[in-house]
């Protein structure tokens, strides 16, 4: 099991950058597939990308294509979210999820949820 702590979120503009991390305890990070979602007020959670455990493969939900980047440090137990070209429509409360054994596609459950971090994008 690990323990999963969101930070970098917070208040910026359209057009803005922000990078979220997500931090894992324990010691079997590296056996986690790792995913970011995201939700908006009075709308349901959604996928937003996700990684591989060795982070050869990534996924993402179009709308964020070409302006999002998840990576991962599999040494810093930690999963980022690089946000580019923030728009209004990213305001959500994003949270970061982990998956044991997975390869990054989406899952009917996860084995781990960080709390949230808030993001809002002002137009």
């Amino acid at each position: 099991q690990v323990h999963l702590v969101e930070s970098g979120g917070g208040l910026v503009q359209a057009g803005d950058s922000l990078r979220l991390s997500c931090a894992a305890s324990g010691r079997s990070f590296s056996n986690y597939a790792m995913y970011w979602f995201r939700q908006a007020p009075g709308k349901e959670r959604e996928f937003v990308a996700s990684i591989s455990r060795s982070a050869i493969a990534t996924y993402y939900i179009e709308s964020v294509k070409g302006r999002f980047t998840i990576s991962r440090d599999n040494n810093k137990n930690t999963v980022y979210l690089q946000m580019n070209s923030l728009k209004p429509e990213d305001t959500a409360v994003y949270y970061c999820a982990g998956k044991r054994g997975a390869d990054g596609g989406l899952q009917d459950s996860y084995d781990n949820w960080g709390q949230g971090t808030q993001v809002t994008v002002s137009s």
